[in-house]
C-alpha cells in the first residue's frame, strides 16, 4: 500500500520529470504550471500542490541540475586511478556537457539567482565546494579558489561559446575538449612552474 506521502513524492517527481522535458523541448516559455501537469498526467490542480509558481517550479529544475553534476563530481573525486589533470577535466567537461546536452536546463541553472532561494543556493555551493577539492588536488589548498574561479568561469565560457556557435573547430582548429585539456595543462604548467 502506497503511503499519502510517497503518493506525493511520485507526484512532485513525475511533475519536475514532465517540466524538464519541456524545458527541453522548447525553453522556459514552454514551462507552464498547466502544461506540466498534462504531461505528468496530473489533476490541473496538482502542480499547485507542490509548487507556488513556475518560478519555483524552474527553481527546482536548476536545484535538481546542480545536485546532479555534484553528484557526477563527487564519483569523479573518488576516481583515484586518474590523474589530478583528467579528474579536472573531466569535472569541467560534466558541467560543459549539461550544456551541450541540455542548453535550457543549463542556462537556467546560471540564471537562477543564488541568494534569492536557500536550497538553490546550498546546491550551487555543492558544486563548487566538490570542484574546489578537484582543483586543489591540482593546484594545492592555497591555491584553489583563485585557479578554481578561472576554471569555472573558463567552463562556462566554453559552454557558452559553443551553444552560440562561435567555439567552430574550423576557425580555432580546437573543440571544446581541447580547449579544456589546454587550460587544465596550462594551470598545472603555472603552478609546477
Amino acid at each position: 500500500m502506497v503511503t499519502r506521502a510517497e503518493a506525493a513524492a511520485a507526484t512532485r517527481s513525475a511533475l519536475v520529470r514532465a517540466a524538464s522535458e519541456l524545458l527541453d523541448e522548447g525553453g522556459p516559455d514552454a514551462v507552464t504550471l498547466r502544461a506540466v501537469g498534462a504531461r505528468a498526467g496530473v489533476s490541473r490542480g496538482a502542480p499547485y500542490g507542490h509548487f507556488e509558481d513556475k518560478q519555483h517550479l524552474l527553481t527546482a529544475l536548476a536545484i535538481d541540475a546542480w545536485n546532479s553534476v555534484a553528484d557526477e563530481v563527487e564519483q569523479l573525486r573518488a576516481d583515484l586511478d586518474a590523474t589530478a589533470s583528467a579528474r579536472l577535466e573531466r569535472g569541467l567537461l560534466t558541467l560543459i556537457g549539461v550544456g551541450r546536452r541540455q542548453p535550457h536546463l543549463y542556462a537556467l541553472m546560471f540564471s537562477t539567482p543564488v541568494g534569492g532561494d536557500p536550497e538553490a543556493a546550498a546546491a550551487a555551493t555543492r558544486v563548487e565546494n566538490e570542484f574546489l577539492i578537484l582543483v586543489a588536488d591540482l593546484v594545492g589548498e592555497s591555491d584553489a579558489r583563485r585557479y578554481g574561479a578561472l576554471l569555472m568561469s573558463s567552463a562556462h565560457g566554453i559552454a557558452g561559446l559553443e551553444l552560440s556557435g562561435h567555439l567552430a573547430k574550423e576557425k580555432w582548429t580546437v573543440d571544446g575538449d581541447q580547449v579544456v585539456r589546454l587550460l587544465v595543462d596550462a594551470v598545472r604548467s603555472g603552478v609546477s612552474g
